[in-house]
């Protein structure tokens, strides 16, 4: 692993950072010393590495089922740094037209997003925001340019509403969304949760004190308060590997007890 070779204004490497972290959990290069030794820490408890690929697997699912539904545009908050098959391309497998708006704070993701996502592609924009304030996405001219919201749109939270304590009301961040979201829409969420180690996710969180973002696992109920005012598709906010899984022995694979997820379309 190298660090990135130029650091971007306002970014302290010394601080662990979430999307880096996941960067190294997925066997990325993009992170930095502080990153590798956190996360490191968080591995140490369990399979980490694994939690997040259950994750990615989540959001090919979904953003293919999404994209059946004949949905052709996507906003993903707190997308994190690219990878394999980010949602415009598992978009375009189904809708080969679909435009698609990344959203994220941190300024490395944004840099490499723009040089790796959207330099050649005009369906494509990076939004550099924080999703905690969703009008200034929603009113973003790169937003204005690429999503129609007279039209449905895909919202995609994956893996992000848990950096934002109850101070910070993930509940009306989705809410402010929503609002915004023409009839037939989908939202999907996926969210970390402690409920069968909560020791270890104890331990978990207290490593992400030191980090710029929180940790905060949240259980079934709250989870599933995200989706008010939606009508969640079956089969429900469940564990990771149970959400429409391609084959049967992904719902025992090792860490899909670590996150809810859900997909839902607005009425």
């Amino acid at each position: 692993m190298s660090n990135p070779p130029r650091v971007p204004k306002g970014i302290n490497p010394r601080v662990p950072n979430d999307a880096r972290m996941y960067d190294y959990y997925l066997g990325g290069k993009d992170n930095f010393a502080a990153d590798r030794e956190a996360a490191e820490k968080i591995m140490a408890l369990g399979p980490s590495r694994d939690i997040c690929l259950a994750n990615r697997r989540f959001l090919g699912r979904a953003v293919r089922h999404v994209a059946d539904l004949g949905i052709d545009q996507f906003i993903d908050l707190g997308t994190g740094l690219p990878s394999q098959d980010n949602v415009h391309e598992v978009a375009r497998r189904v809708r080969p037209g679909a435009h698609v708006v990344y959203v994220d704070y941190d300024p490395v993701v944004v840099v490499h997003a723009r040089a790796l996502l959207a330099g050649t592609d005009a369906r494509i924009a990076i939004v550099h925001a924080d999703v905690r304030e969703p009008a200034a996405i929603l009113d973003a001219p790169e937003t204005a340019k690429l999503i129609d919201f007279s039209r449905p749109v895909g919202v995609l939270f994956l893996g992000v509403l848990h950096n934002l304590t109850d101070a910070d009301d993930p509940w009306g961040v989705v809410a402010a969304f929503r609002e915004r979201m023409a009839s037939g829409s989908a939202l999907v969420v996926s969210h970390l949760t402690d409920d069968a180690h909560p020791e270890v996710g104890k331990a978990a969180r207290e490593v992400y004190d030191a980090a710029d973002t929180p940790l905060v696992h949240r259980d079934r109920a709250a989870v599933a308060r995200l989706f008010d005012g939606f009508d969640v598709l079956e089969p429900g906010v469940t564990h990771v590997g149970d959400w429409r899984p391609d084959e049967p022995w992904e719902s025992a694979l090792a860490g899909g007890e670590w996150w809810y997820v859900g997909v839902a379309r607005k009425p």
